[in-house]
């Protein structure tokens, strides 16, 4: 687990900015392959989903090893996953993009919720998918699948680096989840980038309210004329945006 511990004023920036704005950002810094792909919200929410990273890694499954009997060990990595994810973490989960099989189903899920986690991603399946949107708490995954992870999916580790829709993903990075999908942020870039993206959001409102009322994008977008610039400045003045 990162030292890190995510406040509650880049929780709130957070929960305010898009995962588009989040990429930028981050393109910005280097980094490319933060976005999990192939993940949608099972219901979309008002609220952006915001928390550290608590993960948990599948393998394949194989066949002697994953009976409905392994479910009598108290220890079995998915429920213990599942009762010790952090409240305001999320729990994230590597299926290895295979969605055919569920990684977790509404009782489990409705558990994390209970016990005021801030939400669950997989890039596999999610099983009772109606359930789970009906649920306060964000949920994304790959698709519904009402087959048991037994069926395809070993959970083996718990809290370590893993792959989830090709981003990495550490504990204790912090995840972003809007109507788009999940943006992973490195723990250490968070505050940083929810300041930033803070400003960008109020630049692409004005931008956007410009090209409404039937301003040219050409030195506006990105801004490269001084005159845009101070409409801007102008603006945000008058708006008392950051």
């Amino acid at each position: 687990m990162a030292d890190y511990v995510l406040s509650d004023q880049t929780r709130d920036r957070l929960k305010r900015v898009s995962t588009a704005s989040i990429a930028t950002q981050l393109y910005k810094r280097g980094l490319r392959n933060q976005f999990v792909q192939g993940v949608t919200p099972v219901s979309p929410k008002a609220d952006n989903m915001v928390g550290q990273a608590f993960t948990l890694r599948y393998i394949p499954a194989r066949e002697d090893r994953n009976t409905l009997d392994v479910f009598r060990d108290p220890n079995h990595p998915q429920r213990v996953a599942v009762e010790t994810c952090p409240p305001g973490h999320i729990l994230i989960m590597d299926a290895r993009k295979d969605a055919r099989a569920a990684t977790a189903g509404s009782i489990l899920v409705t558990r994390l919720a209970v016990r005021g986690c801030a939400g669950v991603v997989s890039d596999g399946g999610l099983r009772d998918a109606h359930g789970i949107g009906e649920l306060d708490m964000p949920a994304y995954c790959a698709n519904a699948s009402a087959p048991t992870n037994l069926t395809l999916h070993e959970a083996l580790d718990i809290n370590v680096p893993i792959s989830c829709g090709d981003a990495p993903v550490f504990p204790g990075d912090v995840l972003v989840g809007d109507r788009d999908g999940v943006m992973v942020i490195p723990a250490h870039l968070a505050d940083e980038i929810a300041e930033a993206c803070a400003g960008m959001e109020s630049f692409e409102d004005f931008v956007l309210e410009e090209v409404l009322n039937g301003a040219a994008i050409i030195g506006l977008y990105p801004c490269t004329k001084d005159e845009n610039q101070k409409k801007f400045d102008a603006w945000r003045a008058k708006n008392g945006r950051d």
